[in-house]
């Protein structure tokens, strides 16, 4: 840890450290870093699948984490260069699916088609540059376990979605939702809550 200290206090030699890693200008690393030094830093658990066509942006600088069980499927892209990317057990990645750092994600995760969980923003403040040069922010995404997230879903920087939650295809979700309940539309509502006395789903 020692060599990383080093690195971090000295913005030259990070620089440098950096272009190593990733060409000026892209989101994914080098060739030589997925195959030489991902897996010596990157944690796959037993009898997870990652497709032939996933698109694995994934840095040493940051934690990735994919559990047991656990598929990412053709055509995900998972990113934690600005952010942890971890991954429970029994997790789903659907087809398609954009998952970009800080993001959590907890056991039994199932994910549709078309989805985006971003944890990171761009700055747009100033507009005298533009955004894609503007300082980014990050907040962390945490799903917990037993979410379902339908098809063609967005989910904002900061949320958290609650246990055993149903957010319905096409939802935009911007702020938190519970555990047990269903949310849908653009901003994502709760219009269903579990009730443990009645053992039924009910309207919210």
């Amino acid at each position: 840890m020692a060599l990383v200290s080093t690195i971090k206090s000295n913005p030259g030699l990070k620089r440098f450290v950096h272009w190593l890693i990733v060409r000026s200008g892209e989101a994914k690393p080098r060739l030589w870093v997925r195959w030489f030094v991902n897996p010596f830093f990157h944690q796959r658990g037993r009898r997870s699948v990652v497709r032939f066509r996933a698109r694995m942006d994934v840095f040493p600088f940051n934690n990735f984490a994919l559990g047991n069980n656990s598929i990412i499927e053709d055509f995900a892209t998972i990113n934690n260069g600005v952010g942890d990317v971890i991954i429970g057990n029994n997790c789903g990645i659907g087809i398609s699916n954009v998952l970009i750092g800080p993001v959590t994600m907890g056991n039994y995760v199932m994910l549709a088609q078309n989805i985006v969980l971003s944890g990171l923003n761009h700055g747009y403040e100033d507009i005298t540059v533009p955004p894609r040069l503007q300082k980014v922010t990050t907040k962390k995404i945490t799903i917990a376990d037993n979410v379902w997230i339908g098809a063609n879903s967005v989910v904002t920087a900061g949320v958290t979605i609650g246990k055993h939650s149903i957010i319905g295809a096409g939802s935009v979700v911007t702020k938190d939702i519970p555990d047990y309940a269903v949310a849908v539309g653009n901003p994502a509502k709760v219009i269903k809550r579990y009730n443990f006395t009645t053992n039924t789903w009910e309207k919210a």
